[in-house]
């Protein structure tokens, strides 16, 4: 996160005018509407090359239950990513692909339409993608950048709660071990005496 990027408002906005052929039915195991490895090609494309097969292979969807919402935030970051200023930074095509296809991965959880219509979800999708970039937001620091970032990523949110789930079914084990050394200790006192 060391390169300045664009400012957040552009993308934000960008995202909130995302226009409905983005926002319409991922193709998935022959129904739908959109050729999402055709869009992401294109998007390559526009940035100076050609997706990675295997890039386009994550693109096709085979189950609707579990490919429909990644493969609509890859439509939605594809629109994202074909701003201007995403443009001029002549990135490379392949990693440009490959980091849209893991950031939709690790955001799919969350419905993919809230990432146009949810001001909060915007702002996780931009700096979401401008961090695996390279960039920050202009304006702030890389350590405001990471913090903001953390703040409002709804991923770490559930890192966050499995970590505390786990952490205290690990507590309530120690609490039941100690309880029955207890127990047990007790009930040898009394076969001693």
């Amino acid at each position: 996160m060391n390169q300045l990027g664009p400012d957040l408002e552009t993308l934000t906005r960008r995202l909130a005018d995302t226009p409905p052929d983005f926002m319409d039915e991922p193709r998935v195991a022959g129904s739908g509407r959109v050729a999402v490895a055709a869009l992401v090609n294109d998007l390559a494309a526009m940035h100076g090359g050609p997706a990675p097969f295997a890039v386009l292979a994550q693109c096709e969807g085979q189950s609707q239950r579990g490919d429909r919402n990644r493969l609509a935030v890859i439509m939605i970051g594809t629109w994202l990513l074909a701003d201007p200023w995403f443009l001029a930074q002549q990135l490379d095509p392949a990693t440009l692909v490959e980091v849209l296809a893991e950031v939709a991965e690790e955001l799919a959880a969350t419905p993919a339409h809230r990432f146009a219509a949810d001001p909060e979800r915007r702002d996780e999708l931009a700096r979401t993608v401008l961090d695996r970039l390279g960039f920050r937001p202009a304006g702030e620091t890389p350590e405001q950048a990471t913090d903001r970032l953390a703040a409002i990523s709804a991923t770490e949110r559930r890192r966050l709660l499995e970590a505390s789930r786990s952490a205290e079914q690990r507590a309530r084990e120690i609490r039941e071990a100690l309880a029955r050394k207890v127990a047990q200790e007790s009930a040898d006192k009394w076969t001693r005496e």
